[in-house]
């Protein structure tokens, strides 16, 4: 079983992953990191020369690889969850935990990365708060868990999550198969 991280772009998918998976002796991937090796350059240049829709394609190929890992925790894109053929190919092959923050927090953290915008034309602030207003239910049902990344530490949101592992029984596959004591 994998643990998947899903949410909006600056919820702290890839920060908090890389945390608990070396926190608890798993594998780590993240979505924007395999497609940039596999594109051999940047997939904002993707998105920048051959649109949004090269992206998703590229994007369903990739999340199909992670659903045959194991015990993995796998960071996805800010919009993978907004597409039902992610979903549904994941979903057999873990638990989606959408992390979750406010719009102004969001806005902090996306403002000092250099990432393509969904609907150009647009403030950051008013991208974000159209993305979510648009896609808030397709985040909410891909989820089977959800965690506010903007009440606490990034410590203490690794401590809750990997507290969250080891105890519930939902994560109990992916727990045989950390590598620290339980």
């Amino acid at each position: 079983m994998n643990t998947y991280f899903c949410g909006m772009i600056g919820t702290g998918k890839t920060t908090i992953g890389l945390r608990l998976a070396e926190e608890l002796g798993l594998d780590f991937f993240d979505l924007d990191r395999e497609m940039d090796r596999q594109l051999g350059y940047s997939f904002h240049r993707l998105v920048a020369e051959k649109g949004w829709l090269a992206f998703r394609e590229l994007e369903y190929s990739i999340c199909r690889g992670f659903s045959k890992r194991k015990n993995s925790i796998i960071c996805l894109g800010g919009g993978t969850v907004r597409y039902d053929w992610n979903v549904d190919v994941l979903r057999p092959s873990g638990k989606l935990i959408l992390l979750e923050a406010s719009i102004d927090a969001l806005v902090e953290r996306v403002s000092k990365a250099d990432r393509p915008r969904v609907n150009e034309g647009v403030s950051l602030e008013e991208d974000l708060r159209m993305m979510w207003e648009q896609s808030r239910d397709k985040y909410l049902s891909a989820a089977d868990i959800i965690y506010r990344t903007d009440e606490k530490t990034e410590e203490e949101e690794v401590w809750d999550l990997k507290n969250m592992i080891l105890t519930d029984p939902e994560f109990v596959d992916l727990k045989k198969n950390c590598k620290i004591p339980s």
